[in-house]
C-alpha cells in the first residue's frame, strides 16, 4: 500500500460524523494588507459570540499573530511532530479566550513524514477538532506554495485586498492560479471578498464589482463579499501597543467593521455546515496533494 492510499484509507476513517470545527482561511494576493490584524481581531469578535476560537499562524518564519499579542508561544507545531509535545502544549492561551498555534517551521518538513507520523498528526488534529469552533488559519503573503495549499485545502476563505490597483490585481492573480489546482474545488469552497483600508473618496463597492466580475466571467468563480474597512489609524498603534485593535480602540471604525463581520459569519453558520470538514481534513488536503506531487 502506498502513501496515497495509505491518505485514502485515513480519509474514509476520518469523514465518520464528529464534530468538526469550522475553517476560516484569511489570505492575500500580497503582503502588507492588513490580513493579520484582521484574522486577530475577528478572532476575538468570534470568542465574544460565544464562539470558541483558534488562530494557526500559517506565516511561517515571521510569527505576525505572536507579535500582535504580544505574547511568545514556548512551543509550535514543529514541536508536536517532531518533540513530543501535546497539543495542550502548543496551544498558546491569547485575550479573551482565544488560542493560538505559531506553526513555526512544521509544516515546511511535512513532505517527508512516515505513515506513523501521519497518523499520529491526524489523530491529534481530531482531538483539536472537538474541542473548537472556529479556527482561523492566518496564512502568509503573496502565492506561495503554503498558501496555495491551505487555501486549496479549505472550504471558506477570506480574501483580503486594498484598493490599491497592485492589490487588486495580486488578489485576482491569486485566485487565477488557485483556479488551476487539480484539487481545488470550486462547488466546495466559499471565497468571501474583504476590501481593508478603504478612504472617503474611494469606493469599495467598486472593488468587489470589478473582482467579482472578472473572476466569474475568466475562471467561472462565485465571489462573495463580507464588507470593507475604512483606512483607521487606531490599527497602526495597536499594533505599536502589541495589543487588538476591538480591545483597545472599541469604538473604532475598524473594531465596528471586525464586529459586523463576525455576526455575517455567525449568520452563515447553517450554509457552512452543509460544507466544514474541520481542520483534520485540511490537513488530510494539504498532506495528500504534497505525497502526489
Amino acid at each position: 500500500m502506498d502513501q496515497a492510499e495509505k491518505l485514502r484509507k485515513l480519509v474514509k476513517e476520518q469523514n465518520s460524523p464528529k464534530p468538526t470545527s469550522r475553517v476560516i482561511t484569511v489570505t492575500s494576493g500580497k503582503g502588507g494588507v492588513g490580513k493579520s490584524s484582521i484574522s486577530v481581531n475577528l478572532a476575538l469578535a468570534l470568542s465574544r459570540l460565544e464562539k470558541k476560537v483558534l488562530i494557526l499562524d500559517a506565516d511561517f518564519g515571521l510569527a505576525n499573530i505572536e507579535v500582535m499579542l504580544g505574547i511568545r508561544p514556548k512551543y509550535n507545531l514543529a514541536d508536536l511532530m517532531f518533540k513530543g509535545k501535546n497539543l495542550p502544549d502548543i496551544i498558546t492561551n491569547g485575550p479573551e479566550n482565544i488560542g493560538f498555534i505559531s506553526g513555526g517551521s512544521g509544516i515546511q518538513e511535512l513532505t517527508n513524514l512516515t505513515k506513523d507520523q501521519i497518523i499520529y498528526l491526524i489523530n491529534k488534529l481530531v482531538e483539536l477538532d472537538q474541542t473548537v469552533d472556529i479556527i482561523i488559519i492566518d496564512t502568509g503573503a503573496g502565492i506561495t506554495d503554503s498558501v496555495l495549499q491551505f487555501a486549496t485545502a479549505s472550504s471558506e476563505i477570506l480574501l483580503v485586498t486594498t484598493p490599491e490597483p497592485t492589490s487588486i490585481t495580486d488578489a485576482y492573480a491569486l485566485l487565477k492560479t488557485l483556479n488551476k489546482k487539480a484539487n481545488f474545488s470550486v462547488e466546495d469552497t466559499a471565497i468571501r471578498l474583504i476590501a481593508n483600508r478603504v478612504t472617503l473618496d474611494e469606493k469599495a463597492d467598486d472593488i468587489y464589482e470589478k473582482l467579482k466580475t472578472v473572476a466569474s466571467k475568466f475562471l467561472n468563480l462565485n465571489l462573495d463579499y463580507l464588507g470593507y474597512i475604512p483606512l483607521d489609524n487606531t490599527v497602526s498603534k495597536a499594533v505599536i501597543r502589541q495589543q487588538p485593535v476591538i480591545s483597545v480602540y472599541p469604538n473604532s471604525s475598524f473594531a465596528k467593521q471586525i464586529n459586523s463581520f463576525a455576526m455575517k459569519l455567525c449568520d452563515t453558520d447553517m450554509e457552512i455546515n452543509q460544507r466544514k470538514k474541520g481542520i483534520t481534513q485540511v490537513f488530510l488536503k494539504l498532506l495528500r496533494s504534497r505525497i502526489q506531487k
